[in-house]
């Protein structure tokens, strides 16, 4: 196991895709994926313990904060994290901050994923998709940089009120669009949307695709799917799909990515 460990979570490739850009720029790290329960998490033996993740009605993902919870880290390990959102930070670094305490924070803003509520261009500040993407490496430089010195926030992140009521309503909010699913018969049968759910609520039945409602709301099966069958209302029929480009499906299902230094 590497020096330098980031446990990431990310539904859409935005986070992963940051996560593997600050791995380059602190001489390389192993990157663990959070999407399920993580295959390690006993750290003790890494110097910089990091985590990227992404801002879900307001906080962070309530897995990623669950599994955040198992982590074991040296108590002189310089942590670090940082939240992408497009345009709020919400609780989630306010709440990782209780789990394990964070010597320095940021939060960044990327292309938005979640496209039943708003097309993926919403974010502030408003960009395209490449724009957007050459704005996040450049972020990530900065990142990487102040992590490498090992830099210090003098102040915890600080939770909004609004952001907190909203996280705490999300969980109904996320039922219900989970049973507003349909997959058409576009469907090929390929299994993609099975293998990448994190929270395998979705089967084959006569090979086509059922959704259930256990969703954590990461849409990768909707923004991956290879034939766009995969819709939550006509809304998501209608706006542009989106994932980032420089990671694949297959990159979100892998356990652990081992990343050299540039």
């Amino acid at each position: 196991m590497s020096k330098n460990v980031i446990f990431c979570y990310s539904g859409t490739g935005n986070c992963l895709d940051l996560a593997k850009n600050i791995a380059k720029g602190i001489g390389g790290a192993d990157i663990i994926m959070m999407r399920k329960e993580p295959v390690i998490t006993d750290v003790t033996d890494a110097d910089r313990v990091g985590f990227v993740f992404p801002c879900y009605g307001g906080g962070a993902p309530f897995d990623f904060l669950k599994y955040a919870r198992k982590i074991k880290a040296d108590p002189l390990a310089y942590t670090f994290a940082v939240s992408v959102s497009s345009s709020y930070p919400g609780t989630g670094l306010a709440e990782l901050n209780k789990i394990i305490k964070l010597d320095y924070y940021r939060a960044v803003t990327h292309q938005f994923s979640c496209i039943w509520l708003f097309p993926h261009d919403l974010m502030i500040p408003k960009l395209p998709a490449d724009k957007a993407q050459a704005r996040s490496e450049l972020l990530a430089i900065d990142i990487a940089n102040r992590v490498f010195c090992c830099e210090t926030k003098n102040k915890p992140p600080k939770a909004n009120p609004a952001n907190d009521f909203e996280n705490k309503v999300w969980p109904k909010l996320m039922y219900k669009k989970a049973t507003e699913f349909k997959v058409s018969d576009d469907c090929t049968g390929c299994g993609l949307c099975v293998n990448l759910c994190p929270k395998g609520n979705i089967r084959l039945l006569n090979g086509y695709a059922i959704i259930g409602t256990n969703c954590a709301q990461c849409l990768g099966c909707l923004q991956y799917c290879p034939t766009s069958a995969i819709s939550l209302g006509k809304i998501t029929d209608k706006r542009e799909h989106y994932h980032n480009p420089n990671v694949t499906a297959a990159d979100l299902m892998e356990d652990v990515i081992h990343v050299a230094a540039e």
